[in-house]
This record gives C-alpha cells, structure tokens and sequence, in this order.
C-alpha cells in the first residue's frame, strides 16, 4: 500500500486496480484539455493578462484535483451501506448524508441526496465500467424497490403519495418526526438516475434486465411526477413550500427521457408524452426579465428568490446535444449565464471571506443570501456548482466552435472583458479566444476556492465558516463529494449523455395544469443477472473495496473548534466523559487556544487525540481570569471518531445558549 501522508489517506499502491482508476483517467484528460484552453493570443493585452493569469491558475488547480480526485470517490463509497466504512449501519445500496450523529444528525437516508450521488456513479461507470461500481448501483436500485413500498407520514404506494417522503432511517424504515413534507423533488431524480443505467443495459444489449427489473420502480416515480408536479411541495433545502425551479427542471427532465426509454423498451409512457410540454411551459414562469435571473421559488415569499436552487437545476438537466437552448435553461443559455452573475454576485458582500473579490472573480457560494442555518455560510457544493456550469458551457462552445452574447447575458461577459459587446463570436477569433480562456479561469476560481478551504485530509463537510472558512456542520457529506466529482468530470471535458431535450423543448400554445392520476405496484423483481458487463467497448477498470483498504489508524488527532465570543482573561475548555477530557472534572478540562481568535472570527481551538470509532460526550466550558466556570447549556455534544484511513478530522460547535 502507498501512503498519501499530506492527506492521511492510504491509497492502492501503482500495481493494484482500483475504482479511482477511472476518476485518475479523467485527470489525465484534463491535464491535455486545460492545455489546449489557453490558446496563445497575439496584439490583445486584456486576453494575454487573462491567459497568463490562467495558466498559473490552471497548473493550482490540476494538482488540488489529481489529489482530490481519489479521496472524493473513496470517502463517497465510504458513505453507502452495507460495506462503506462509514455506512455498516445502513443497508445495502443505501446513501448516508453524512456520518455525524450530532449536531447535526444526518446518519440518514435522503432520496435527493442519493439519487445525485447515483447518477455521479451510473456516469463514471458509462464512462468507465467497473464491476464493482455497478454491483453499487444494482444494490441501489433493489434498496430503492424496498423503499418505494415503505408507508410514511406522506403516504403509501397506493395512491403514490408516500413516494413524496424526502427521508427515511437507514434501515430502510420510516421516519416519523416532523419534517418538510412532502418534497417532490426525490421521485424525479431517481428515475434519472436509473434511467440512465437502463439506458446503459440497453445499450449493451441488456433490454431484459432492464425491462424487469429497472422499469417497475422508474415507473411508479414516473407517475408521481405525472400525478403530483403540479402540487406544492418544499424545495431542495427542506425550508419553503412552494413549487421549485430545482424540482420542476427535473420533474421535465425525468418525464422526457422516461418517455424515450420506455420506446427503447418496446413500451410507451403516455402520461410522460402528455404532460412533460406543460410542465416546461410551466418552467419559463421562474424567469424574472425584470431581475435577470431565474428565481429560485414560486407561490413561496420572504426570499428574493436568488438561489444556488437555480444553479444546481441548470447543471443538473445539462444536455450537451441542444446547444445553449434557453427554454430548458442549459447553462450556456442567456438567461442561465445571467442567473450565475445574479446568483454570485449576491454573496459577494456577505461574507467576509469574499470581500474584496472583484466582479468576474470567484467567490465563495452558499445557499440563498437570506440563509440563517448554521448563520448562513458557502456550501461546497454550491460553489462547486457554480463551476460545474461553467464547465458545461465551455464545452458547448467548444463543441459549437462559438460564443454567442445577448443582452441579457452581457453583464456575465462584461465582468470578465469588459471591452465586450453583443454577438457571436467564432472561435479562433480574438474575442472568443478571451471570453473562452477568462470562462476557463473563472470556473477554476471556484476549484480554487474548495481547494482552500477543504480539510488537509481532503475531507469535504457540508458549509465552511463565511469569517474563517473553518469546515462547519455535517462532516464527510456525501453530496459534496458527488459534486466535486461531476464537476471535476465536467472540467476535463466528459459530458453526461444526453436525455433527448432537442425532442422535448418544445412550448406548448398555452400552459395548463394538466396531470394524470397515477397507478403504482411494488417492484418485486430485483435479483440482478450475473455478468452483465460491457458488449460496446467501453473501457474496463479493476476493483477496489468499498471499505477501507488500509489498516485503520487506532488514533485519530480530532481538532475540536468552538467558536464564543469571550473577553479578556477567560479561556474556553472541554471536558468529557473519557479520561482524554478530563472525565468531567473541570479541573482537568483540556484548555483550547485562541491563537486564531479575532472579533470577527472567535475562534478557540484544541487538536486531542482519540481512539477510532471512540464515541464521546463533551461540553464546553468558559473559565474565567479568577477560576469561576461557565457551562454552556443542554444536552452534550455527542461525537464519533471515524473509522477510516484517516489520522485527522475536525469537529466544529458553536456555545450552545
């Protein structure tokens, strides 16, 4: 085994097959793709500025990715049951959010979260077959069967209602505790996710499996979003009630290519072909041409409506085949370029860590302006986001040999060389030639930006602190992962296939809220063939286990976080219930420092090692200049020390009052 010691991670030695091997490949693309994107640009300053500001860029970023890469993939997989490091406590083929137990729980299972991270994995394996990818996604979507027939507060199977329920244990039990419910979003994504592994069995001459075994589950998704898309429901970050531009884009994406899957399987989806029309004409009503952006939530109030909501819909029902279509806000499009400056800009001033950050640079990207979880804070993925369309439009452009600027999309191109104007564009000209190379730079910004601010161990949480950038919230979050990887994908040039938006982008006369009552049956086929491998020539990698292929280290160095605002003379502590804390005894607590500790950014801070797997209680307390002791309130901080090639995690709190 080969030891990557700058990130604590044991890695398969240059003789050994493993799953990252397709992700290494992708970075090897990337190294030839970034080199021909920075053209050589003669009698143009503002373009030789730009490309050479690139270059350096560019070189920072191919490192952080090559190293990333294989930690993304791997602390992904450690995140699925039953055999991820993570994940032993989950059944097989399921999708843990996150393994913090605490502050915040997130040891649960999100039909959102684990159809994105399946359709990460259904693309790497279409690009690269793995065996043991696809025995991932073949226990995936017989966990998804079983699920789909579990009754919920939302609902049952009868009437298609409990599909709505966004969460469930990861036993595969339901979660009964109030909730946002019901969200409308998670039927839609999983039917893409296995619509594009049928498509692969299809397409290597499986038709059966998929028939059997595949269609009975994307069908009853189908018929929810047929049934349901027009009801309200909570968006994407569980928050507002209202209809979702997120949830919409894909609830039309997973109607449109359902319908051309189910002709490749020799059937038909009527209800697809009926309804699909109204609910892209539905779509156009998030555009706002008063504010030049696409607002993020309808039939919902109290927000602008500026979203990373809008970004992630855009990214997500990318098709490389229709250009910069604007009716399905591809993010080349006009109107989905424009959102992006929109969108960014609107988090330039709030956080600390983005100030002073021009326009046309990248910065930090959270959830919406108006976010008060945690205190409002960037989001990996957001930012990731934020470049993974950006990508997306290179590709098109390239592919298209043209860059085409409207009015409406002008700001976007204007913060990146001003002495731009209206018009297309073509490439080898001078102008595409700069817009291209400062679209290139500014999406690695973004790349540069997670670089920064990831944990040394690679590990992606969920948010990073708007003053410090310190990792915050629920560690190891496998959406960040997910999103790292797609945009990384997209960056070296590997496109998703497409889901045939050219044949459903067509605007219906007049916008109606048409819907079909649903039928729904358990999916009682899901015992998957054997050697169902590739019959087209696509590449095949080796294997690597889902758990961790190292010896697991016995001690892990946990940096425990509190950020309290304190006055001169006092010292934040913990103590616990271990002897490392001090066994409750405040007289004992471990001291943290403030060496980092600044008005905006009260950071006290301690690095303590513990046993892997130890589980723990702890509090903080405040001692002040003369011994006096604070306790902050109820109940105590529970934590896990993870078990996985790992040697150092953070754990972030704030003083609980």
């Amino acid at each position: 085994m080969e030891v990557l010691t700058s990130y604590g991670l044991c890695l398969p030695s240059s003789n050994s097959t493993s799953l990252v091997e397709p992700i290494m490949r992708t970075v090897s693309s990337l190294l030839l793709l970034g080199t021909l994107a920075f053209q050589a640009v003669l009698s143009r300053p503002e373009a030789v500025r730009i490309k050479r500001e690139g270059e350096i860029l560019k070189r920072s970023v191919d490192s952080f990715i090559a190293t990333e890469s294989p930690i993304a993939l791997r602390n992904l997989l450690c995140n699925i049951g039953t055999d991820g490091c993570h994940a032993s406590a989950a059944a097989s083929g399921v999708v843990i959010a996150s393994p913090s137990t605490d502050n915040p729980d997130y040891y649960y299972t999100w039909i959102r979260d684990s159809a994105l991270v399946f359709k990460c994995i259904v693309d790497t394996v279409g690009n690269e077959y793995s065996p043991d990818l696809q025995e991932q996604i073949q226990n995936y979507v017989t966990s998804q069967a079983k699920l789909q027939g579990v009754s919920n507060p939302s609902g049952s199977l009868y009437d298609g209602a409990g599909l709505g329920e966004p969460k469930f244990h990861a036993n595969l039990t339901e979660y009964t505790d109030p909730w946002g419910r019901p969200q409308r979003d998670g039927p839609a994504l999983r039917a893409i996710a296995m619509i594009n592994y049928a498509n692969w069995l299809v397409n290597n001459g499986y038709s059966s499996t998929a028939s059997s075994i595949l269609w009975p589950v994307i069908h009853n998704d189908l018929a929810y979003v047929a049934e349901y898309w027009n009801q309200t429901g909570f968006d994407l970050w569980e928050e507002v009630q209202g209809s979702s531009f997120f949830t919409v884009a894909n609830q039309h994406r997973s109607l449109v290519e359902g319908s051309a899957l189910a002709k490749s399987l020799g059937t038909s989806c009527s209800y697809c072909d009926e309804v699909a029309p109204h609910i892209l004409c539905f779509l156009q009503s998030f555009w706002s041409t008063a504010g030049g952006y696409i607002i993020a939530n309808i039939n919902a109030s109290g927000r602008s409506g500026k979203d990373a909501n809008t970004i992630l819909g855009s990214i997500h029902t990318f098709d490389p085949t229709v250009g910069c279509d604007a009716s399905t806000f591809q993010p080349c499009s006009d109107k989905a370029l424009a959102n992006h400056k929109v969108v960014t800009d609107s988090f330039r001033s709030i956080y600390s860590i983005n100030k002073g950050i021009a326009q046309g640079k990248a910065v930090t990207i959270g959830r919406y302006p108006e976010d008060i979880y945690y205190k409002g804070n960037p989001w990996y993925l957001s930012t990731l986001a934020a470049a993974e369309q950006l990508y997306d439009a290179l590709h098109v452009w390239d592919k298209q040999g043209s860059i085409t600027v409207t009015s409406t999309s002008l700001a976007f191109f204007k913060d990146l060389v001003p002495s731009v104007s209206a018009g297309t564009y073509d490439a080898g000209s001078s102008t595409y030639t700069a817009l291209h190379g400062a679209v290139q730079a500014y999406a690695d910004g973004y790349f540069d930006i997670v670089a920064t601010y990831a944990q040394a161990n690679g590990s992606l949480s969920e948010q990073f602190d708007r003053n410090s950038g310190s990792p915050l919230s629920a560690y190891d979050l496998t959406w960040s992962y997910a999103s790292f990887l797609t945009a990384a994908a997209r960056r070296a040039g590997v496109a998703p296939s497409s889901w045939n938006a050219g044949s459903g982008n067509s605007l219906p006369e007049s916008c109606l809220a048409t819907s079909i009552i649903g039928t729904y049956s358990s999916a009682t086929s899901t015992s998957f063939p054997s050697s169902q491998t590739p019959q087209i020539g696509i590449p095949t990698s080796g294997t690597i286990s889902t758990t961790t292929p190292c010896a697991t280290p016995t001690s892990v160095a946990v940096t425990f976080n509190e950020f309290v605002t304190t006055t001169p003379g006092q010292t934040i502590k913990i103590v616990g219930d271990i002897d490392g804390l001090g066994n409750w005894d405040t007289g004992n607590a471990v001291a943290l420092s403030a060496s980092q500790y600044t008005s905006s950014n009260p950071l006290w801070s301690a690095t303590i090692d513990l046993g892997a797997g130890q589980v723990i209680q702890y509090k903080y307390i405040n001692v002040g200049a003369d011994g006096s002791v604070s306790w902050e309130s109820d109940p105590n901080h529970t934590y896990t020390v993870p078990v996985s090639c790992s040697t150092a995690v953070t754990k972030t709190d704030r003083w609980q009052s």
